[in-house]
């Protein structure tokens, strides 16, 4: 048993880690729906390019299409870089397949 108090074992999570927890309780609010997967990640998505749009500078589509670049073209490099971003308690292995 550990004789710290729960004050002392808050977890901290990593911006990756909120939107995960954010993606999985949006899934929950469409419920059923079809595709209810695919239709949370376009509205993250659409924020995300809102704000690459307003704080990238001009060059915002390039990072962008990098990320994208990197997700087609080399999925086990944009894995790790997913992984890299989730804190030290979270298992570093996933069962996601990027296509």
């Amino acid at each position: 048993m550990s004789d710290k108090d729960s004050e002392e074992m808050v977890v901290e999570f990593t911006p990756l880690e909120k939107i995960e927890e954010l993606y999985n309780e949006l899934l929950g609010w469409y419920g059923e729906a079809d595709s209810k997967e695919l239709r949370v990640a376009a509205k993250l998505l659409l924020v995300a390019l809102e704000k690459f749009a307003i704080h990238g500078g001009n060059q915002w589509h390039d990072l962008v299409s990098e990320y994208i670049d990197i997700l087609r073209k080399d999925p086990e490099k944009f894995q790790r870089i997913i992984e890299s971003n989730r804190g030290e308690l979270k298992e570093k292995t996933s069962t996601t397949r990027y296509h």
